[in-house]
């Protein structure tokens, strides 16, 4: 080799440039220096020494691949400097050569430890992998075997494919007699609704687990009963693969609920069902009736109870009340209908989907036969019998507890009239007896007691939907009787003179209320409406008093109508028609309410200062009597607004219930209407938000002459000359029509 070869020289700074470039290999300095020395060195002897040794040369491509420089382009880089040397004997192919054959086997013996690295850890790995699925599968089996509670396997199509020895037991076999077996043929008759049904959205994938208490029957016939959660098992790209069941055995549970539940809804003395089944049966039956269900109540009281339990002992009273209890249930029962104790010696039959009052009336003719013959007890042959109220109605006309408290009622008018007999509910006597005893019990201090509120019921100009007044109605909510309406208390009020009080209370409690929403809301506020009592009106105080009450609450008297009934004043010279003058001279309005259900005297009406008549609620409902003539019906309404027209008079229809009466009666020139198609009595919080939702520009459109209640037509000739009525505006679009219920509250 020549000097240019020799280690210092420039070959070897040419070799420590090339090493130096990497060629993919990263090699710390420390390493790097002397290894360049070092090869450098070996490729000077290998060109040098004699004899020749070219194994020199193949030790140097080794240390190379073993500093891990096996970029082929290292190679080739490193043959071609090589062969650029000269050296003696022609020894540069054969230097190379050496040089490449040792690079080449050096890296041939690295790629094969690092082959059989790879394979031993792949394989250790395939081991260890294999032994932990063992081991997991291991604990799996130990777990599904061994598990407290139930375990099932099953694929989508519902067979059942493995279960555990729990699940085996809560069937009442082992997990043998479950092969074959199919979800679908575990069905209950008692089965929680809705759970067939998340089963099938769990298998088609459209849910992932489900929960449901479920009961099932072992192989011996007896019912268990389980909490049953059963989960979706998905493929590696999501499609539904296994379903997992997982069932609790709640069996002792469940009995113990039963058995509260029993002891919570039933009369722990002759085991019948308590006041609150009884009222819960009955609630339900009001959840979502049909239009035209009925139902029938039977209250029973026992004649001469009170005598047996003080001469005979309360033992022997309890022992009678078991007899009339098994003798009831023994003979109602069959027939479909509940029988309950609510306490004392009073039951009740509840007839679910009555046919009608026949139905009723033979439930409590049962009562009075089952109790004909005497109870024996002991020594004693003791004479029982009853008193049974009787009431059968639409449910979609009463409420639960109206229901009971008429019944209730009844069941006195029957024990007033002679006891040992049924007596059918009646409508009036059933207001009327309320409205004694309301009024005997509670009123005189009810006011003190704040248990009267105030409702409003919305009242519509026909001619543009707006509402431009409501009409104040008084309700009592009694601690016993729950909510009563003004016509079970009012009536006998006045009867009373306890009307006076009442009367004015509603009078500032309205006029307070009708102030605030004319501060919140200037002109879009409505009309403040207050019925009158008779009594009322021919108090001498009464404009008094209505200047007081104006004058403290800050309402403009424009803003109040009085109404009032047609007997309120009985001639041209009554002092009341004074009072009422003196009203509209202060600025507030009249209206005659209920006008029509009288003998209405029109030379009165022509005397009377009011400026509205409101035609009486019976008038519409009537219009849908099919025993009524419907055509005479409608004339008269039509004649009764021409009258009240010609008079000067505006006109307002009560107990409007349906878009099509609302129609025809703005056709046939109606000014205003209220009733359940336009909105029930509500509090005051709700005709707050109607004034805010409404438009403020259509409230304000309505055209003089065809406005709200108040404006006096007799100043406004034009308006009825002709006896017709004109509609200001084309007909609104009226709100959707509800479902029409029984009056009573809706207009008083």
């Amino acid at each position: 080799m020549s000097e240019a070869a020799a280690p210092g020289n420039g070959f070897h700074a040419a070799w420590a440039a090339m090493l130096r470039t990497g060629h993919g290999a990263a090699v710390r300095p420390g390493v790097l220096n002397p290894l360049i020395a070092r090869t450098a060195e070996l490729l000077h002897r290998a060109a040098q020494e004699h004899p020749f040794r070219p194994d020199l040369a193949g030790q140097v491509g080794a240390l190379l691949i073993d500093n891990h420089f096996t970029d082929p382009q290292l190679l080739a880089d490193a043959v071609q400097l090589i062969q650029s040397q000269p050296v003696p004997d022609d020894r540069g192919p054969a230097l190379s050569g050496a040089f490449a054959a040792g690079w080449a086997a050096a890296l041939r013996e690295r790629t094969l430890r690092e082959q059989e690295a790879i394979r031993l850890a792949a394989d250790t790995a395939r081991q260890e992998v294999e032994k932990a699925l063992r081991a997991s599968e291991a604990r799996f089996r130990a777990l599904f075997e061994s598990a407290a509670i139930g375990i099932g396997l099953g694929d989508t199509d519902g067979n059942i494919l493995a279960v555990n020895r729990a699940l085996g037991d809560i069937f009442g076999g082992g997990p043998e007699d479950m092969q074959g077996v199919r979800v679908n043929d575990l069905v209950h008759p008692e089965d929680t609704p809705g759970v067939w049904e998340a089963y099938e959205e769990l298998i088609s994938g459209k849910r992932e687990y489900f929960q449901f208490d479920k009961p099932y029957y072992r192989r011996d016939g007896e019912v268990v009963w389980t909490h049953l959660t059963v989960s979706l098992i998905r493929d590696d790209d999501g499609s539904p693969l296994y379903q997992v069941a997982m069932l609790e055995d709640v069996t002792d549970r469940y009995r113990l609920q039963e058995r509260l539940r029993h002891q919570a809804t039933h009369d722990p003395l002759t085991g019948l069902p308590n006041r609150a089944a009884f009222f819960e049966r009955l609630e339900r039956l009001f959840e979502s009736p049909e239009p035209d269900a009925r139902f029938g109540l039977c209250y029973v009281d026992l004649d001469g109870f009170k005598v047996v339990n003080d001469s005979l002992g309360h033992d022997m009273g309890d022992q009678l009340l078991t007899v009339v209890a098994g003798r009831l249930e023994s003979a109602l029962t069959p027939l479909g209908h509940l029988v309950a104790r609510l306490g004392g010696d009073e039951f009740v039959v509840l007839l679910e989907n009555c046919r009608g009052e026949q139905e009723a009336v033979a439930a409590a003719k049962t009562v009075l036969a089952a109790l004909t013959k005497p109870v024996v007890i002991g020594d004693h042959r003791l004479a029982v019998g009853a008193s049974v109220g009787v009431l059968e109605r639409r449910i979609a006309s009463t409420t639960p507890g109206a229901a009971v408290r008429a019944a209730d009622l009844t069941l006195y008018r029957a024990k007033e009239a002679g006891r040992g007999r049924w007596t059918l509910f009646d409508p009036k006597e059933n207001a009327r007896a309320v409205s004694r005893y309301a009024v005997s019990v509670r009123m005189p201090t009810a006011l003190d007691r704040g248990e009267f509120f105030i409702d409003y019921q919305p009242m519509i100009d026909l001619s543009n939907g707006a509402m431009t007044g409501v009409e104040a109605l008084v309700r009592w909510r009694h601690p016993q009787l729950g909510v009563l309406g003004p016509e079970e208390f009012v009536g006998v009020a006045e009867e009373t003179g306890l009307i006076m009080p009442l009367g004015r209370w509603v009078l500032e409690q309205a006029c307070e209320q009708a102030a605030e929403w004319v501060a919140a809301f200037g002109d879009r506020a409505p009309k403040l409406s207050v019925n009158l009592a008779v009594r009322q009106a021919r108090n001498a105080g009464l404009v008094a008093d209505i200047e007081r009450v104006l004058r403290t609450t800050g309402l403009d008297p424009s803003m109040l109508q009085l109404e009032i009934t047609e007997s309120t004043v009985v001639g041209p010279e009554d002092e009341a028609l004074k009072a009422l003058h003196a009203l509209v001279d202060m600025g507030v309005s009249l209206a005659v309410d209920d006008f029509g259900t009288g003998w209405s005297n029109l030379a009165y009406l022509r005397d009377l200062p009011v400026s509205n008549l409101k035609i009486a609620g019976s008038f519409v409902g009537d219009l849908h009597d099919p025993a009524k003539d419907t055509h005479l019906g409608w004339r008269i309404v039509s004649g009764l607004v021409s009258l009240a027209h010609t008079l000067g008079l505006s006109v307002t229809a009560e107990g409007v219930e349906s878009r099509a009466d609302a129609e025809r009666l703005r056709l046939m020139g109606c000014d205003l209407a209220q009733g359940w198609h336009f909105g029930r009595p509500v509090r005051p919080a709700e005709i707050a938000r109607r004034i805010a939702e409404a438009d403020p520009e259509r409230a304000a459109g309505t055209a003089p002459g065809a406005g709200p209640e108040g404006v006096d037509r007799r100043h406004a000739p034009d308006a009825a000359a002709d006896g017709k009525h004109h509609p200001a505006v084309s007909a609104p679009e009226f709100a959707a029509e509800p479902e029409i219920a029984p009056r009573g509250d809706d207009e008083r």
